[in-house]
């Protein structure tokens, strides 16, 4: 039988061993949960470089015992020349690049979120810099061994990045995309590592490294230039939060689509569903997922830009008329427009009761592919969300790109809090109310409910079809009645990324924390 990690002296949940080792190294030293993350966000970005980089941006949830739930958003503006005319100049009328130097548009946010999220722990007992990052500067100078993901993902997308520049010297070997088990060495990124390091994490924005990454953008032909990098600064932020009856629900605000997560879980908890792994229980988050999934791309976007604020979204008697909507036994017809993405999830919990759930992302796998050589780090292509036509997600100098990320965090009313989430662009929220409700509402095991066959409703992580994917793990029955209900059912493969890879970190009220890993990925679930 499954079952999670338990400890009583910190916990840690990461889709890579490197990344988990490292913030359960930051724990046993001491360190807090916030600490012990950004060791392992470091660590994560050398290690799982197709999921994410520390050229992408960043998002977290924290919890402190005593006080409100605090949001870190690290996400990167768009350049302040990122205009529909400046790409119609250059021949990009429909839509944005996705790959290249027109794809590397928006700031990276993610280590300025680190920032944010260090200054939240006491000064006089914070670890030293140098600490936290060490481990991710060890494996890019010794190497790590490519896990057969990498692999895999370089070989599934080299025709769109091979030959961008820096990537081929970075990532490939050869030319062809390195076999499972090679020893991948970024010297050039370990240095910028061991810099920020040496001299502070604001370099990246206002030092040496952001004038390198200016120069060598402008160069490329990306809008980024120095100014962009000076002006940015990530926020703190309060979370969505919605009431269901089994706690407080958090969630990161728009122009992520924390709000959908916190929509579907909220609309399930009005159907009443009393049955785990049944028909009403699949089919009931596959139609909150549908209404949910309408509103946000019709709506969602830059904060500063949409109709309504995301939080209207979750009053109780919007969320009450909405889930009168959902017809128990017929599924409503689909598709709709799909969100892609490739992002890593992770969560810690610390003795003191911190709880930290973060998420970081370089939206494609590799992202725009454009890599600097001078110091290793590829840049996002997160700006090619954005669209050329008018609405809340339209092209615009400084603005926010609608994000799939979304960092969950739950305080229950039984005193315990829980930090989960995944990868997995259009999947996201649904892996993560399929996680929620299994251990949450019908008392699965953490582990067991991480492990659990999933579905994805729509497209996602590298594929194309909006079809109801059903991990073949599921009962036939329960198969057979999602397709007589009018689901276009597809099977896919026992344990596949396209469901995501999921994770989560619970603190229980005696102090006992535990967590889960996803067997889908690479990582590693470490209580101490």
């Amino acid at each position: 039988m499954l079952r999670s990690a338990m400890g009583y002296n910190g916990a840690v949940s990461a889709p890579h061993r490197a990344a988990a080792l490292a913030g359960r190294d930051i724990l046993e030293a001491g360190g807090t949960a916030i600490e012990a993350m950004v060791a392992a966000a470091a660590a994560v970005a050398v290690a799982y470089p197709h999921m994410n980089g520390i050229g992408g941006d960043g998002f977290w949830v924290i919890h402190r015992p005593g006080q409100a739930p605090v949001g870190i958003s690290g996400c990167g503006r768009a350049a302040g020349l990122a205009t529909p005319e400046w790409y119609a100049a250059r021949g990009a009328t429909d839509a944005i690049p996705s790959r290249g130097a027109q794809a590397a548009l928006t700031v990276p946010g993610t280590i300025e979120g680190w920032a944010k999220a260090l200054d939240l722990v006491p000064a006089d007992r914070r670890l030293p810099l140098s600490q936290l990052l060490a481990p991710a500067i060890a494996l890019a100078r010794e190497g790590v061994a490519v896990t057969a993901n990498q692999s895999l993902t370089t070989a599934d997308k080299l025709a769109t990045l091979k030959g961008v520049e820096g990537f081929d010297e970075t990532f490939l070997v050869d030319g062809a995309p390195p076999e499972p088990g090679y020893r991948l060495r970024q010297t050039a990124l370990g240095q910028t590592l061991e810099r920020l390091a040496d001299v502070g994490l604001d370099d990246f924005y206002r030092g040496d490294i952001a004038a390198t990454h200016a120069a060598f953008l402008e160069n490329a032909g990306s809008p980024l230039r120095l100014d962009d990098f000076n002006r940015f600064t990530a926020e703190q932020v309060t979370p969505l939060k919605v009431q269901v009856k089994a706690g407080q629900l958090y969630n990161m605000i728009a122009p992520t689509q924390g709000v959908s997560s916190l929509m579907i879980l909220a609309l399930f908890d009005r159907l009443n569903v009393e049955t785990a792994e049944s028909f009403a229980h699949l089919h009931g988050l596959i139609e909150a997922t549908k209404l949910a999934f309408i509103k946000r791309n019709a709506e969602l976007g830059d904060p500063d830009y949409m109709a309504t604020p995301a939080q209207d979204w979750l009053q109780a008697d919007d969320l009450d008329a909405l889930a009168k909507q959902v017809n128990p036994e017929v599924a409503l017809p689909w598709p709709h427009e799909a969100k892609a993405g490739d992002t890593i999830w992770m969560g810690a919990a610390d003795r003191e009761g911190c709880v930290v759930s973060f998420i970081q992302s370089v939206f494609w796998e590799f992202g725009s592919g454009l890599t600097c050589p001078d110091t290793g780090v590829y840049f996002q292509n997160r700006g090619a969300g954005f669209s050329l036509q008018e609405g809340p997600n339209q092209l615009g100098p400084y603005r926010r790109p609608f994000h799939t990320l979304n960092p969950a965090l739950a305080q229950l009313a039984d005193g315990r809090v829980m930090a989960y989430g995944t990868m997995g662009g259009e999947g996201q929220p649904q892996t993560q109310a399929a996680v929620f409700t299994r251990y949450v509402l019908f008392g699965q095991d953490l582990q067991a409910a991480v492990t659990a066959p999933r579905w994805l409703l729509g497209r996602t992580w590298g594929d194309a079809t909006t079809s109801l994917k059903l991990e073949d793990r599921f009962d036939p029955e329960l198969v057979a009645a999602l397709t007589a209900a009018g689901h276009e059912v597809e099977m896919i493969a026992p344990f596949s990324d396209l469901a995501g890879h999921a994770g989560a970190v619970v603190m229980h009220p005696s102090g006992l924390m535990e967590c889960a890993s996803d067997p889908r990925a690479d990582g590693a679930a470490i209580a101490i």
